[in-house]
């Protein structure tokens, strides 16, 4: 098998791009009808937009909703081959804060618990985390504890930006079109909303959003997000009796009516789950937002329509109007997507066999951007981006895992 090796200039490219993106405050909010959904997320785009532009890609652009696009030109003599797209989310999670982002960087892992804060004696173990074994001698890239690391998705952006700065350093390599995309809000379930994929032009494509090295991922969750909105009633507590409807109470009832062993906590592989995200009450008003996942598309429309029921039985015992529901789409289980296309899933494997990687073709917990744009006909499964514990304080990514992945990106495109 031949592997590429990249030397010490292209490892620090990588490592100080991935680092210089993490550093710049980009979470979403689920809240906002914007496109990007924060204002803060337009700092990262016109940054990877001036840098895309500044190593040689041809027709860059970003359009009104923070959709980047950008091409590697064909260097082939005569190109019948397709346009092959590689697409990653710069967004970053609400589920815990993003600003501030100190990355610190870990040389030759040996294996010990890692004090990421010597102030709070914050502490990434090694024992309660025992993924951590597999990198040792490894270099690891953690937070200082206090804010999530952002490897969910700007390990995946810096991985495709750098492969790209590698292929027109290489004229060497032969490779057909090849066409970039950076989105923002998938970490709200909208990354692929407005996407033009006629513009994109690719004939399929691979978002670089999944975890460990291997995974190859073309089958996720059906998705929908679920708004549970409860009205109360309030007066002076004194005079209480008989008048006050406290809607935080309710809340705390209605919380109750969905199964305890349904959550994401209780559950594993392909079984799905009602998810409480977030809670906002006080006597007058409260507010519930979940999200339903299911891989099985008759028990995923199942679960809608179970939350839509307990609603009905709620406002039976407390009266019409107390509670309403507003259940959105997010995305779709994308595995249908891919009868007559295992081709496209066949190449990217073959492409990490080439650099001995063994893929882990599986489903995800969980859904990315390809979910949707496969649907919007642009087949588009999900390959590794390496970082680990998403969305939290103890996320980390270790730098020979996004080398493997940018190995995997030039694999396919040589293809």
């Amino acid at each position: 098998m031949s592997t590429i090796e990249f030397n010490q200039l292209w490892k620090e490219k990588l490592l100080n791009r991935f680092i210089n993106y993490v550093k710049i405050y980009s979470t979403s909010d689920a809240e906002s009808e914007t496109t990007p959904s924060t204002e803060r997320q337009w700092d990262i785009a016109k940054y990877i937009v001036e840098e895309l532009k500044t190593i040689g890609l041809e027709n860059v652009s970003i359009d009104d909703n923070g959709y980047i696009m950008g091409y590697v030109p064909s260097n082939l003599e005569n190109d019948d081959r397709p346009t092959i797209g590689f697409i990653s989310h710069y967004d970053t999670s609400p589920d815990f804060s993003g600003e501030n982002v100190k990355p610190q960087v870990w040389e030759n892992y040996d294996g010990s618990d890692l004090v990421l804060n010597q102030t709070t004696g914050f502490t990434l173990s090694s024992s309660k985390f025992e993924s951590l074994k597999q990198y040792i001698g490894q270099t690891l890239i953690t937070t200082d504890g206090n804010t999530l690391l952002g490897a969910d998705d700007k390990a995946g952006c810096a991985e495709i930006v750098t492969a790209a700065e590698y292929l027109i350093a290489h004229p060497e390599i032969k490779h057909g079109r090849i066409a970039v995309g950076f989105t923002p809000d998938e970490e709200i379930g909208r990354g692929a909303h407005k996407f033009d994929v006629a513009k994109f032009g690719a004939e399929f494509a691979y978002t670089m959003d999944g975890s460990e090295v291997g995974e190859l991922e073309y089958e996720n969750f059906n998705a929908a997000g679920a708004v549970v909105k409860i009205h109360g009633l309030s007066v002076h507590p004194g005079y209480a009796f008989g008048k006050m409807v406290n809607a935080g109470l309710l809340a705390a009832e209605f919380i109750q009516l969905l199964p305890a062993n349904e959550t994401p906590a209780t559950t594993k592989g392909f079984d799905g789950f009602y998810h409480l995200m977030d809670i906002t009450a006080d006597i007058s008003e409260a507010k519930l937002q979940y999200i339903i996942r299911d891989h099985d598309e008759e028990k995923y429309e199942a679960r809608k329509k179970f939350m839509q029921e307990k609603v009905v039985e709620f406002n039976q015992k407390h009266g019409e109007g107390t509670a309403e529901v507003e259940i959105k789409e997010q995305y779709r289980n994308m595995k249908q997507q891919f009868e007559g296309k295992m081709h496209i899933i066949d190449l990217a494997a073959k492409a990490m066999k080439e650099s001995n990687i063994e893929p882990k073709i599986k489903a995800i917990r969980g859904g990315t951007d390809g979910a949707q744009l496969s649907y919007m006909g642009l087949p588009c499964p999900n390959i590794f981006a390496g970082g680990m514990n998403f969305h939290g304080p103890y996320e980390y990514v270790a730098l020979e895992s996004m080398e493997k992945a940018m190995e995997v990106i030039i694999n396919i495109v040589k293809a």
